[in-house]
């Protein structure tokens, strides 16, 4: 089977073009509906924009690990951002040194957006998604650029008992001077629409793979980056991480097909546009459970002094996974079955609650359901 010529073999290859008329419709859209979010965002007060801010990080961590196959600990994920963004999050779980290390990256992506890229800085986001040295059992090169002593890097699956190669990555010499002009282009072109440049971004650096394992991670955390410099806000309001999760299988697709092409990238430029417009119409969803959570403690604050009912009420508003039984109640709380009853019935009489089903049906819900 004759090998296919890679994006980076052809001359002059970080010279991209595309077809600005084909691009136009979602570029046009991508930008409406970014200016209506960021939009809509000055219009809340600090509440709600702190609380999306906590819940979209917390999705952008946790989704961009999991298209890598990596499942972390969202309990340790919210703590940890917690506690660096001084909010108060009583859950008892204490995050690992991992993810600490992962949130912190998270944290420089977006509250240091406008500060230049350098080596020294994707040195360190890279040592703290491997801050043992190894990826899963093996060890690799952490905090510094692949030298491929084990050979070359190639992006493979397994297809019955074949080994099928997506790609084969640039050979390691060559990665210092490639990584070179792609940082030079990231903090000093100005000629290209900055959601362009996102996108952009994350195809030069996946093409250029330059570390041993995390390179899909820090690609988008360079896109981050860059999104956060075209909204000028370090606050995060959508997650790009959990739509291309949701959209997974086309996003592979169109990263093997457009780095076995030409530097004509009008294809990827599409699907980034319209993956990153419906992350922000999801993004839409979350802010309206948001402010309709805030709306009801404003409302509500005095009827619902008990810290376990409390709890029990943000996480149904927050999306509660399957029905709220009294025995999930006093297992969350950490209290008897009669007193899980007890406040269960209370709220229900207070009419933020309605009891559904009977016998061992018996739930509990919102009295107005909080947006899904």
């Amino acid at each position: 089977m004759v090998e296919p010529t890679y994006l980076y073999e052809y001359p002059n290859w970080t010279h991209f073009t595309w077809d600005n008329g084909a691009i136009l419709e979602p570029l046009t859209r991508a930008v409406a509906l970014q200016g209506k979010l960021l939009g809509r965002m000055e219009q809340f007060g600090f509440d709600v924009r702190q609380d999306t801010e906590f819940h979209q990080l917390t999705e952008e961590i946790i989704r961009s690990s999991e298209i890598e196959g990596e499942i972390l600990n969202a309990e340790q994920v919210r703590s940890s951002i917690a506690r660096h963004l001084g909010i108060n999050f009583e859950n008892g779980v204490h995050p690992s040194h991992h993810i600490d290390g992962v949130v912190q990256m998270m944290l420089d992506v977006m509250h240091n957006f406008a500060s230049d890229l350098t080596e020294e800085r994707l040195f360190g986001w890279h040592a703290a998604l491997f801050p043992t040295g190894h990826s899963g059992y093996f060890k690799i090169a952490v905090a510094r650029y692949r030298d491929d002593a084990d050979g070359p890097m190639q992006v493979v699956s397994q297809k019955a008992r074949d080994t099928v190669v997506h790609y084969r990555a640039p050979d390691a010499p060559q990665v210092p001077g490639m990584m070179s002009g792609f940082l030079d282009w990231v903090n000093h072109s100005t000629n290209t629409h900055p959601l362009i440049k996102a996108a952009i971004s994350h195809l030069w650096f996946v093409t250029i793979h330059p570390f041993d394992d995390g390179n899909g991670r820090i690609a988008r955390a360079v896109t981050d980056m860059l999104l956060a410099r075209a909204d000028d806000t370090s606050l995060r309001f959508y997650s790009m991480s959990s739509q291309i999760q949701k959209e997974k299988k086309g996003y592979y697709d169109i990263l093997e097909h457009s780095q076995k092409g030409t530097s004509d990238i009008t294809g990827w430029l599409n699907w980034f546009l319209i993956c990153l417009a419906h992350s922000i119409e999801s993004a839409g969803l979350v802010i309206d459970r948001i402010a309709r959570k805030a709306v009801f403690w404003r409302e509500n604050a005095l009827l619902v002094r008990d810290e376990r009912q409390r709890k029990i009420i943000n996480m149904l508003f927050d999306g509660f996974d399957g029905h709220l039984t009294s025995s999930k109640f006093e297992k969350i709380v950490k209290c008897s079955q009669d007193t899980a009853g007890r406040l269960l019935k209370d709220l229900a009489g207070k009419g933020i609650l309605v009891q559904e089903g009977a016998g061992r049906s018996t739930h509990y819900v919102l009295a107005v359901k909080a947006p899904k």
